[in-house]
């Protein structure tokens, strides 16, 4: 399987490559040299993405090096997107009844701006992912009676650049919030678990008053998932799989269920079950679920669950993949009313994956309050 997909992401990436070698390299009206350190940037830009499948997941370079094979991908999603701008620019300047020199002067304009568009957006994009920004949300939640504290984290994705010390860090800003409870909602692990380990025992040391608890991503099922929630398991991490726990003192609290995610329906292990999850709730208490996709909302909607936490979607992480994001998954960031009884928050996850780049969607950390409606 994962053959297969890095086949795909290569020839994928190959003809977005062309794509910005054919429709903006060749067709601006930058000097020669010019054009032609463009063209030799894509072609040591597309051998970036060769080193990145074959280091990804097998952690072998020093973090400098790493961090330079994985920004590849990212740089020629956000040249290809810009190319497709400048593409409609063009038909539109060779569609204008203005002057040839009018309109010689803007496609020249136009080369100038995009050649510094996408310095910019590539530099602002590596800056934006290496900072977290705490997200504080307030949620009231109907038949609960005291207010209480969840810190969420998401899509993590140890392995690569994500190592222990990114771990370490994250723990000790969660420890000074002092929750009442730390939930971590999938894709966790993206790597082999013997090269997670480091990182994940960091995790051990996250300090809430009724503990941690976790549910798999669709990444989980990549990487051997029974050895992972087994690793998790042995760090005093609570696992929820199709189950749920009572979350603070009798009469006063809340119910919190975790299900596997989607992924399982194609793997045919590991498949999330609702209705198993929801057997042993305390009725009358609200219930707050883990659900990795949005998307499992549809299975939800119909249970008596009051708020499900997801991840998944990164918020689309690079903006403009937020469209692509959104023909698959109802939901991609923040808070949202499902119906009358049922929320959903998203959170875009505290890591990234691929390219260590953000553009418009900051990494987040999320710190709930549940509050009595």
């Amino acid at each position: 399987m994962r053959i297969i997909f890095i086949s795909v992401l290569i020839l994928v990436l190959a003809s977005l490559h062309y794509y910005v070698h054919k429709r903006f390299v060749e067709k601006s009206h930058l000097r020669r040299s010019i054009k032609r350190a463009f063209n030799i940037f894509l072609i040591l830009n597309f051998l970036g993405v060769f080193a990145y499948a074959l280091t990804r997941y097998y952690p072998f370079i020093p973090n400098w090096l790493y961090f330079i094979f994985s920004l590849p991908i990212g740089i020629i999603f956000l040249m290809f997107c810009w190319t497709i701008i400048y593409d409609a620019f063009n038909k539109a300047l060779s569609l204008s009844q203005m002057s040839q020199s009018k309109r010689d002067f803007f496609r020249k304009s136009l080369d100038i701006i995009s050649v510094g568009a996408l310095f910019g957006l590539n530099i602002r994009a590596v800056n934006e992912a290496q900072h977290i920004v705490f997200e504080d949300v307030d949620i009231k939640i109907k038949n609960l009676k005291k207010p209480y504290n969840i810190v969420q984290l998401s899509d993590i994705h140890i392995g690569g650049l994500i190592d222990a010390g990114f771990i370490k860090s994250i723990v000790a800003k969660i420890n000074a919030l002092e929750p009442d409870i730390v939930v971590i909602t999938g894709d966790l692990v993206d790597i082999e678990i013997k090269y997670a380990k480091g990182a994940l025992s960091e995790l051990a040391y996250l300090k809430s008053k009724y503990g941690t608890y976790f549910i798999v991503g669709n990444h989980e099922y990549f990487h051997d998932i029974a050895e992972i929630l087994k690793t998790v398991k042995s760090l005093g991490i609570n696992v929820l799989e199709n189950d749920s726990v009572y979350i603070g003192e009798d009469g006063s609290g809340f119910n919190l269920a975790g299900v596997y995610d989607m992924f399982g329906y194609r793997t045919l292990e590991f498949i999330p079950d609702i209705y198993k999850a929801m057997r042993s709730i305390v009725s009358g208490s609200p219930t707050v679920l883990l659900a990795h996709q949005p998307l499992y909302i549809d299975e939800v909607e119909k249970t008596d669950v009051d708020l499900m936490l997801s991840g998944h979607t990164h918020g689309g992480q690079l903006y403009p993949f937020r469209l692509l994001v959104k023909m698959q998954q109802p939901y991609i960031a923040g808070l949202y009313s499902h119906n009358d009884r049922l929320q959903v928050y998203v959170n875009r996850g505290t890591g990234y994956w691929g390219p260590p780049m953000r553009l418009g969607v900051s990494s987040e950390i999320t710190n709930i309050k549940l509050l009595p409606s």
